[in-house]
Formats: structure tokens, sequence, C-alpha cells
């Protein structure tokens, strides 16, 4: 039986798949830098429009496709794509679904319009990323969030699938990274987000404003562990998670860092 410690990526953005802010290559050396050291790695992300498939050479899984995701009252098909991350020997997992992905654009339209349905979308990748891992029965030591649409993740860990077995020993990380948007998720995201009755009013409170800010306070809160993605991240944020009690936080260290401080971090983690 492997012995090997299991990391899980999830992420908005990756190289050399969708780069959105410089932390899409910070992923990349993350998901090869952990491979490398003899973890388990598996990375998860949604399959924006943009990806070009062919390119990057995405096949269906089939064994894996067909899942359902409710998300306010409507089930919507979830299709699972994976790929090869070039040069490793490492998967990573695309989440497919005709009505939220199929479009040529990430978060706005050709004119720079906001996706009125970005809250629907965000709910459907970070229910369904936690769905897949259910049907992988494959369970992670850690599990590392990043970006922005990541943020309801490490709250549903620890309320909505907390009885999960496969999430049992489950550490989250997540990454506080920099502002790129200023719209909101709309007046319906916070009650489209509350997808279990052992959901709290409580638990969605940091996200209700419905802002970037939001998801990164609230995937910071509820996560295990912090670390900071970008030199410049909102500085009410700074000031509040730069130094949390009970929590391991890393600063940003740059981007020529090797990344060892991670490797350390995901190491105890996983130890506890």
């Amino acid at each position: 039986m492997s012995t090997k410690k299991r990391i899980l990526f999830i992420a908005t953005e990756m190289s050399p798949y969708l780069e959105l802010t410089e932390f899409a290559e910070i992923v990349n050396k993350l998901a090869i830098k952990s491979n490398d050291s003899g973890l388990e790695v598996r990375c998860i992300m949604p399959r924006f429009g943009v990806i070009n498939e062919r390119r990057h050479r995405l096949h269906e899984v089939v064994r894996l496709s067909g899942i359902n995701v409710s998300v306010d009252n409507d089930d919507y098909p979830l299709q699972i794509k994976v790929a090869s991350l070039p040069n490793a020997r490492l998967q990573v997992y695309f989440l497919d679904n005709e009505d939220f992905f199929k479009r040529k654009f990430v978060f706005a339209d050709e004119n720079d319009v906001w996706f009125d349905d970005n809250d629907l979308r965000t709910i459907f990748f970070c229910k369904g990323a936690l769905e897949t891992v259910k049907k992988f029965g494959w369970p992670p030591d850690i599990i590392h969030c990043s970006g922005w649409m990541t943020g309801l993740i490490p709250m549903y860990l620890k309320t909505a699938y907390k009885r999960e077995p496969v999430f049992a020993h489950s550490k989250v990380v997540f990454t506080i990274g920099q502002n790129t948007f200023k719209e909101k998720l709309g007046p319906h995201f916070i009650e489209r987000a509350n997808i279990h009755a052992v959901i709290k009013e409580k638990d969605l409170e940091c996200f209700k404003e419905g802002t970037d800010t939001a998801m990164f306070r609230g995937g910071a809160a509820f996560a295990d562990a912090i670390t900071f993605g970008a030199e410049k991240v909102d500085k009410k944020l700074a000031d509040e998670f730069s130094k949390v009690k009970g929590k391991k936080v890393l600063s940003f260290a740059g981007w020529e860092s090797d990344l060892t401080d991670y490797l350390e971090l995901y190491n105890e983690l996983a130890a506890k």
C-alpha cells in the first residue's frame, strides 16, 4: 500500500493552460516540485472555453463524467477531462459544463461585461471539484486552493463535506492572491452558495459582499494554513491574515522563490 502523502491542487488558473495572474506559473511549479519530492499529486481546474483542448491534449474521462451537480435547485451535468502536465508525470483534471464553460471568455465577455452567472459558475466549480474527489476515491492529505473562484471550498470542507470519509484527514491551504475584478457575484450568491442544511448563516458571513476580497477572506478564514500569492494583495486582507492564531501563514517569498517553504508547510500539515 502506498505511503506517499497526497496533495490536490484546486486552482482557478495554472500554466500552461490559463494564465490570468503570475500565480498560474507558481501553481505549475508547485505541482511539479511536489511531484518530484515524492508527493502524489493531482490538480483540478475549470475547463474555461479559452483553453485549447487539441493543443493541450485534453480528453474526457468517461468513468468519472456523468455526475450531476445541484446548484440553486437545478442539476448541471459535470464533464471531467484530463491532460498530462507537460514535462511532468502528473495529471490535471478539468471540470466542464455546457452552460458554464463553453463560452470563449473567462469571467467577462468581449466588451468586458461581467457574466451575470459567475456566482453559479463559482459554486458549480467548488462543489464539482469536491464531488470529483469523492468519485476518485482518492483521499488527499493536503488540498491547496488558489484563485478567488476556489474560495468556498475550505468552508464546504469544514461544513457540508465534513463527514465525507475521503476528506476525513485533509488539511486545507488557501492562497490569498491579487484582486482581479471590481464587480460582485450578485444578490443571490449567498443563498445559492448554501448547498447544505448544515451550513449556517455565520459560515457564509465573510462571503456576503461577493467581491474577490470577500472570496479570499472566506477561503482564508476556513483554511488550516494561509499563503500569500502576490506582492500586492488587498491591504485589509494582508493586515487581517499576516498573523493568525493557530494557523501557519506563509508570506510572499517573491516570484523567484524555490518554493521549498511550501513543501515544508505541506509536510508539516500532513504530519499532524
